[in-house]
């Protein structure tokens, strides 16, 4: 296989770019400065692409290499892969699901956490000597609480798993009703975050789903409400979040995923309610080889002539 064209498209994982260079003739799309040169120099000689949630496979890229043949996505969310195209062109397309599921609904569990209990900020309070001049100010319990969860596919469930254990009622909206949950279904957003005090979006990123998290829902949610985002950063309206957080309508939030990443609002960064991470839900060493390992697996599956491993297209 040494001899087949891989793209990979940014850097995203040490030892999955290492494996790649000893499987396979791998392009890094990140050495060449333009990609209208890299295409007319490369685009008969790349048969697979692997890309990410920063970049993965456009309408541009799939016309400018004709004999891509699969693309591999080092991530469960594909939003940034025309799926629609790759259908059309009969190119495969794989993802990497399960692996990442626990890390995901743990780091969701922790930011819930952190922002009730005020986690980041206590941490701040002690290091900067606060704590010499009077005790830190009382926080709010996790425990008991209503979770609503927006999607309840693998990483809803798991979250929800989680948070039955601190003794919390679930309640969560899909575009259907799950069989097989005693879970508290409700038809709308609007309703969902009527009905809870945490509300959860794990939902996958669609065009539905953009900004399904907006002022409305905000307000319904109210000045003791809390938004965890570990889905994607456009499920919620940045600007209206902003809003309801300075102006009170929204008790906190926990984010792990913004709209134009690695920016996120500088308005966020001086409210103590708020806690914000840089997209690490599937970041840890465990999770993220096992990801590598499934991108791996699909590409040398695919040019086996055997059945992908976690087939999307």
């Amino acid at each position: 296989m040494e001899s087949i064209g891989v793209l990979l498209t940014c850097p995203m994982n040490t030892y999955l770019e290492q494996e790649l260079d000893k499987r396979f003739k791998l392009f890094r799309f990140w050495d060449y400065p333009s990609s209208k040169d890299f295409f007319k120099e490369h685009s008969n000689s790349i048969r697979a692409v692997v890309g990410n949630t920063t970049m993965g496979a456009d309408a541009e890229m799939i016309e400018a290499l004709p004999k891509m043949e699969i693309v591999s996505s080092f991530s469960v969310g594909l939003d940034k892969i025309d799926l629609a195209r790759c259908k059309e062109k009969k190119i495969r397309v794989t993802n990497t699901p399960d692996v990442l599921t626990e890390d995901v609904a743990d780091l969701a569990i922790g930011l819930i956490l952190a922002t009730l209990r005020r986690i980041c900020e206590s941490d701040r309070y002690v290091r900067s000597g606060s704590w010499k001049g009077r005790d830190f100010k009382l926080t709010t319990k996790f425990t008991g609480k209503s979770v609503g969860i927006i999607g309840l596919g693998r990483i809803g469930l798991a979250v929800a798993k989680r948070a039955e254990a601190f003794d919390c009622p679930i309640s969560y909206y899909s575009r259907t009703e799950k069989r097989g949950t005693n879970y508290k279904y409700h038809p709308s957003v609007i309703e969902l975050a009527s009905n809870c005090q945490i509300l959860v979006v794990a939902c996958a990123l669609t065009p539905e789903t953009r900004h399904i998290v907006n002022r409305e829902v905000m307000d319904a949610l109210g000045p003791k409400g809390v938004v965890i985002n570990i889905g994607r950063g456009p499920h919620v309206d940045e600007t209206e979040l902003v809003s309801a957080l300075v102006e009170g309508r929204l008790g906190g939030a926990g984010i792990d995923v913004f709209e134009n990443e690695p920016n996120v609002p500088e308005e966020l960064f001086a409210l103590d309610n708020v806690v914000l991470l840089p997209h690490v839900g599937s970041g840890t060493v465990e999770s993220r080889k096992a990801m590598a390992d499934l991108v791996l697996g699909n590409l040398e599956a695919h040019f086996l002539n055997k059945p992908l491993l976690t087939p999307v297209v």
